[in-house]
């Protein structure tokens, strides 16, 4: 479906999420023009509260004053509704495993590295740490070219940027070691790759910001227990 000359595109989101990140990078890629509009998740804004009055988070596309919802859903409409850069596979095989991979990484990868970094509990922690590392060997056997969708950088490499840029940081504030080089050879230098290519780079945030969010984060956790 081609979009409307006339529109309006509006982002909202904060820039230390891996998730609004992705449908930054997605827009970039299809080259839309879009309004970012920064909230406040400790005092959520009435603009969030009204277009994703579901969830209460970010990040929310609005396409003339249409609300979407959920990063991957995002990432979806984002292709089928501007051409250009195809971010999903159009042959209908091809497409459905770029699905099930990106949502591998959302609700098994991302689930196990967060309970790992983010859980005191002994117990529960270990059992994180576990999880982070069958599901990083998973995705370590996956990776026989040089992007997950062979040649070509498309939705699994957006979504697993979480992976290869936000990983290490969280992994530096909490003192883990997950991903690295020696564990997961191929994933670690497929990962580098992808966050060195131009288009990554130049929109990525900046590292400082995310490590004081973490840290910030951490901390706020640690008091807490």
């Amino acid at each position: 479906m081609a979009a409307h000359h006339e529109e309006e595109v509006k982002l909202l989101g904060v820039v230390t999420s891996p998730f609004v990140y992705r449908v930054q990078l997605a827009l970039k890629l299809k080259g839309v023009q879009y309004e970012f509009l920064e909230d406040d998740l400790e005092n959520k804004s009435e603009v969030l509260l009204k277009y994703n009055p579901v969830h209460k988070k970010v990040p929310v596309l609005i396409h003339n004053e249409k609300p979407i919802s959920e990063s991957l859903v995002i990432l979806e409409y984002i292709n089928e509704t501007w051409k250009g850069y195809p971010i999903l596979p159009a042959e209908p095989y091809a497409k459905a495993l770029a699905r099930f991979w990106a949502k591998f990484i959302d609700e098994k990868c991302m689930l196990a590295i967060w309970k790992a970094a983010w859980t005191f509990d002994e117990k529960d922690h270990e059992k994180g740490v576990k999880e982070s590392y069958e599901v990083l060997q998973i995705l370590e056997n996956e990776l026989k070219e040089k992007f997950f969708g062979g040649k070509t950088f498309g939705i699994v490499d957006i979504v697993g940027i979480s992976l290869a840029f936000w990983l290490p940081i969280i992994q530096q504030v909490v003192g883990l070691q997950l991903l690295t080089n020696e564990k997961f050879p191929k994933l670690y230098n497929g990962s580098q790759e992808v966050i060195n290519l131009h288009v990554v780079k130049q929109t990525l945030p900046p590292k400082e910001a995310l490590f004081v969010s973490f840290k910030n984060h951490h901390e706020r956790l640690t008091t807490s227990k």
